[in-house]
Order: structure tokens, then C-alpha cells, then sequence
């Protein structure tokens, strides 16, 4: 497929999300201007398909771009990887002849923002099952349940989201939809006061019978891992993916203050700058290594995602890349603290807030039980397409 080179993000424009970071953390207040100039600059419709208005971006493109926003600004990356992550997951499935979910891509296209509505309180299987309550009536489906970590709340015009159907006890079925923010029976509960990632403004959502026409209907499968079709298994490529690297570039950031603070660094003990320190500088080749481990894993993941490689395997692969990339980067934030001394812990410190930050990447999906379950339990065969074949075919369309 050809897409456009180059980036959209300036350093103008990063280096203004930098700058704001600290208080909208300070705050706990929504990355407004961000958005509002990310938007403008057409960072939304990176992933949208070109015959759809956007600039068609592979899930790797994608993701280094975020990477790259995440080093200057991750809270705000990481609430718009939400959005990137449906419409990436509608992309890829209209490129493998899926034409059911051109809605939303047609909605990305004239400018509707989209938020996740996975999240809920006791469901620990991400999408593959469901606490919200579907219910089949005429001309769709009603959600009854409560949503949770529903980053981009100030701005998110739908919301996709999941509920269980179980009028059948035996077969299960978790619906997928897209819901319209003015829907009846929605309501917004203002629940986010958390340590980290403070500017995605992930409130709570509250669904009261609230009507998702059959339109908007893009998936009902079996609940579980059997449920797991091209569909589903992209909405955790994208999903993790993004995760992935945004805490990936977090991590590069947070070497890249170490390095900075070591060199003004001095001791008594020392006639040069802390740099010079055998001990310091192991921690730094620890940083280093542990990044190199964490970005060849996830460049080899998107790039084989992204290029139609096809692995029997494909949850175990993503599911591993995302909890590698966020607990390596978890280690390093940890270990830049003790190398850069005492200002680290100072609320004007970037390093202070970026280590809170880092903590969240180990709640997102898949978290540490999940990902040590899931190597247990193969996907059943037939259940994933072959993407050797879909990715030849949308190269033959294009």
C-alpha cells in the first residue's frame, strides 16, 4: 500500500505538548490543547484509509509516530492511541475484504473521535468477555453496565464497547458496537483522580439500556478465546501495540533525562561529573539494554502484523510484546530514579512524573496474569484468518 512519508508531528508542536504535560498533570486536567492541535495537524487520521480521507498508516507506522508523541507528551499519546486503535482495527479489516465496518471508518473520516469502553471492574479478560449486559431488541442491541478507564472523556463522540448476550446460558455471545455519545441512558461519571496519566481524563461511563442500532453492530461472537476472530485479534494488535510503544518512548525519554542529569552531576568524591561513575554508568548500559530488548521485540511484532506475516501464535506474540515493553520500561523508570539521585523526587522534576506514568502500563491489557494465562491456552484452529492471504489480496486491490 502506499502511504505518506514524512511525519506530521513538528518539533514546534512536540515541544509545545512537552511544555504543557506538567500542568495538566499538576492539574488533573484533560490535554485539551493537544488534542485540539494534533487534530488540526491531522494526527487522527493517521490511520484511517486514504479513500476515507486519511493518510493510511500500517499499525508500525502508526505506532513509531506514537512512540515518538509518548517521549514528549505519553499521557496525551496514550489517550489518542485509543482512538488510533479502533480505527487501525477497521482499517486492517477492510483491507481484508471485511466491508461490514466501513461505518466506522466513515465516521473517522468526518472527524467523530473514538474511545474505548472495554474496561470494567471485575473483568479481567479484557474484550473477550463481558460484565456489561446486551440485550437483543428490535433494531439492535441495549447495554446496561458501567465502563471504566474511558480515556478521552471530554471529547470522545463514540464509544466502543462490549456487552454480553446471554439469552442463550449455553452459548454466550459478546456484542461489539459503536455507541453515539448523545445516546439516552449514557452518563459520564467524573472518577479520574489517579496517580499517572493524569491528562487522559479517563472518566466512567454509565450505560442504562443505552440503544446501539444494528448498524453499529460490528461484531457477535462466542465469548471467550473462541470468539477471537480477525476482528477481535486486531483490536488487541492495535491496542497493545500502542501500549507498547508508548512506554517504550517513555522509557527513551526517561534515559535520555538520566544521561542529562549524571553529566551536571557532582560528588565529593569525584573530580569529574557523576557520568564518570562505574556505577552510573551500569545503570545507564542497563537502560540502554533493556530499551534495545524492548523496541526489537515490538518493532518485529508491528512489522510482521503490519506486513500480513502469518503466526498460529498471533495473541501470545502480541500479548508478550506489550508486557515486555511495559515492565522493561517499568524497570528503567525505576533504575533512571536511582541514577539521577534525590531530584527525582521532586514534583518539578519531568523524571517525578514520568515514573508515575510509567506505573499505569502494567494495569493496561493484557495485565500480568492474563499474559501468563494465555500461553496456556492456544487459540482453537480456524479461528484466526490467514494473514499471508488477506494482506496479498489488499496489496492487489491497492
Amino acid at each position: 500500500m502506499t502511504v505518506t512519508s514524512g511525519s506530521i508531528l513538528s518539533e514546534t508542536l512536540l515541544q509545545a505538548c512537552r511544555q504543557r504535560a506538567a500542568g495538566y498533570d499538576r492539574d488533573n486536567r484533560f490535554c485539551q490543547e493537544d488534542f485540539d492541535e494534533l487534530k488540526a495537524a491531522g494526527y487522527l487520521k493517521l490511520t484511517i484509509p486514504k479513500e476515507f480521507g486519511g493518510q493510511g498508516y500500517t499499525l508500525n507506522q502508526y505506532t513509531r509516530e506514537a512512540r515518538r508523541l509518548a517521549s514528549y507528551a505519553p499521557a496525551t499519546a496514550l489517550c489518542l492511541n485509543m482512538h488510533h486503535y479502533w480505527v487501525g482495527t477497521a482499517a486492517d479489516s477492510w483491507r481484508a475484504g471485511d466491508k461490514s465496518v466501513g461505518f466506522i471508518l466513515e465516521e473517522a473520516g468526518k472527524g467523530e473521535v473514538f474511545a474505548a469502553g472495554h474496561a470494567e471492574s471485575g473483568n479481567e479478560t479484557s474484550i473477550v468477555m463481558s460484565i456489561t449486559k446486551a440485550e437483543k431488541v428490535p433494531g439492535g442491541y441495549k447495554f446496561t453496565g458501567r465502563k471504566s478507564f474511558g480515556s478521552l472523556t471530554p471529547v470522545w463522540t463514540r464509544l466502543g464497547l462490549h456487552g454480553m448476550d446471554t439469552s442463550d446460558p449455553k452459548n454466550p455471545k459478546v456484542v461489539h458496537g459503536f455507541l453515539a455519545r448523545n445516546t439516552p441512558g449514557v452518563t459520564v461519571k467524573e472518577t479520574w483522580d489517579v496517580m499517572g496519566m493524569r491528562a487522559t481524563r479517563s472518566d466512567d461511563t454509565v450505560l442504562e439500556g443505552a440503544f446501539v442500532p444494528d448498524s453499529h453492530i460490528a461484531r457477535i461472537v462466542p465469548a471467550g478465546l473462541a470468539g477471537a476472530d480477525y476482528f477481535v485479534l486486531s483490536i488487541f494488535a492495535w491496542a497493545l501495540g500502542g501500549f507498547g510503544n508508548i512506554y517504550y518512548g517513555l522509557a527513551q525519554r526517561m534515559l535520555e533525562l538520566s544521561i542529562e542529569q549524571v553529566k551536571n552531576k557532582t560528588s565529593l568524591g569525584l573530580t569529574r561529573s557523576m557520568a564518570h561513575h562505574p556505577e552510573v554508568q551500569h545503570g545507564i548500559a542497563d537502560m540502554v539494554m533493556g530499551l534495545e530488548a524492548i523496541g526489537a521485540q515490538l518493532e518485529t511484532f508491528t512489522q510482521d502484523w503490519s506486513n500480513g506475516v502469518q503466526h498460529p501464535d498471533w495473541p501470545i506474540k502480541i500479548v508478550s510484546a506489550k508486557y515486555n515493553a511495559v515492565e522493561t520500561a517499568w524497570k528503567i523508570a525505576d533504575r533512571a530514579l536511582e541514577v539521577s539521585g534525590g531530584f527525582g523526587m521532586f514534583k518539578k522534576s519531568e523524571m517525578e512524573r514520568l515514573f508515575r506514568d510509567c506505573r499505569a502500563g502494567r494495569f493496561h491489557p493484557a495485565n500480568s496474569s492474563l499474559a501468563h494465562e494465555l500461553p496456556r491456552r492456544p487459540v482453537p484452529p480456524g479461528q484466526l484468518v490467514t494473514r499471508a492471504r488477506a494482506h496479498r489480496q489488499a496489496r492487489a486491490r491497492d
